[in-house]
């Protein structure tokens, strides 16, 4: 990162934060590079709850991208973005409950606030994907997952934020807080 880019030092300190979180055990986060020309300076990272040998995690998964542009650009309403993913599979017949977007997006409402990370211009989506395998994937059956897409502008400590994403992603795969070394019988889709 060229230090004389402006905002390059705001940057390095927030990203120094961003790598101070504290993450539960059963939750893998690591630096992945981030999307080109989003923005001057991105930091991004991806979480997978409890992933198996290869990497892959069969019960959830997100991402995160944080975002510095000095220059304010009008739909962040500030110099600062997170861009969030969340991704987790379902049982169907949870799949087919008609506030499950409701309350994935209170999920992620509540652990920025229990997080007390404070924000504003918050936006997104909440997916319900319901599946059904047919020919050669027949013998899946019927699936379903939820995919959170968020963005949202902090006000400051950038740690909370990321610690409150962590949080969803695991809430998303059936976590809670406080579930740390809890036995997972089997994730919800078939493998």
């Amino acid at each position: 990162m060229n230090s004389d880019r402006p905002g390059a030092q705001a940057f390095a300190a927030a990203a120094d934060a961003v790598r101070a979180a504290v993450f539960r055990s059963d939750l893998v986060v690591a630096s992945v590079p981030a999307p080109q020309g989003l923005a001057p300076h991105a930091l991004a990272l991806s979480a997978d709850v409890r992933p198996g040998d290869h990497g892959d995690s069969p019960y959830g998964t997100g991402r995160l991208i944080l975002l510095h542009d000095p220059s304010e650009p009008d739909a962040w309403a500030g110099a600062w973005r997170i861009v969030a993913f969340a991704q987790a599979p379902l049982e169907p017949e949870i799949g087919t409950d008609p506030l499950l977007a409701d309350v994935t997006w209170s999920w992620l409402v509540d652990a920025l606030d229990s997080r007390e990370a404070p924000y504003h211009s918050a936006s997104g989506t909440a997916t319900k994907i319901l599946s059904k395998g047919f020919g050669g994937l027949a013998a899946e059956g019927d699936g379903a997952q939820i995919e959170l897409r968020a963005s949202w502008t902090p006000q400051g400590g950038f740690r909370t934020h990321i610690e409150a994403w962590a949080e969803l992603v695991c809430m998303l795969a059936g976590l809670p807080p406080g579930s740390e070394d809890i036995a997972v019988f089997g994730a919800r889709r078939p493998t």
